[in-house]
């Protein structure tokens, strides 16, 4: 039996940038637009292998909700499978490294949908490559094989990386649509 995806349509992905680790904070957001509650935490050790986050109900990791995990450590290209608590999939996504070299890209997919997410806008996604000017946003704009939205994750002008995360397509759980941008975020080294 297949579970139903859990569907947030609109949520926040803040970062918290601490000596050792990069920790990220989830949180639905409100009617009104402001922060509401706190959907899941993870941690990822910083000069560490990106091959695993898992994501906690809260800070005190007593109670895991869902993971990502990378399917071989050393090939960029393999991608990683998100899981729910048990070790259920829920979805895969991958950075395509070949196109990524001027335009970030990547390929998500899940129970009945793929698709692909670049950054929105090629000029900037050109000068962060090539400057120092961490102010530039990053917008990404995912979209189904027939180009259907499926989600949109954009970075908002903040002292620490703070996302907004807009799922457009009631299928994509918000649990991988999470670990996409924690993922983007982390392999675009920011």
């Amino acid at each position: 039996m297949t579970q139903q995806p859990y569907h947030v349509p609109l949520f926040f992905l803040r970062q918290k940038v601490t000596p050792f680790a990069n920790k990220y904070v989830a949180q639905a957001a409100n009617p009104d637009g402001s922060e509401g509650q706190v959907l899941a935490f993870a941690q990822q050790k910083r000069l560490a292998f990106k091959e695993q986050v898992t994501f906690y109900a809260d800070e005190s990791k007593s109670q895991a909700v869902f993971a990502f995990k990378a399917r071989a450590v050393m090939d960029l290209n393999a991608g990683y499978d998100v899981t729910d608590p048990s070790g259920a999939p829920l979805g895969f996504f991958r950075k395509d490294f070949g196109k990524s070299l001027l335009r970030s890209t990547f390929h998500v997919e899940g129970p009945g949908y793929s698709g692909t997410g670049q950054e929105r806008n090629q000029v900037v996604a050109i000068l962060r490559r090539f400057t120092e000017l961490d102010f530039l946003p990053i917008h990404f704009d995912y979209v189904s094989s027939d180009g259907q939205p499926l989600i949109s994750i954009e970075r908002r002008f903040a002292f620490r990386d703070k996302y907004t995360v807009t799922v457009h397509d009631a299928r994509v759980d918000f649990r991988v649509a999470a670990a996409v941008a924690v993922a983007m975020d982390a392999l675009m080294q920011r």
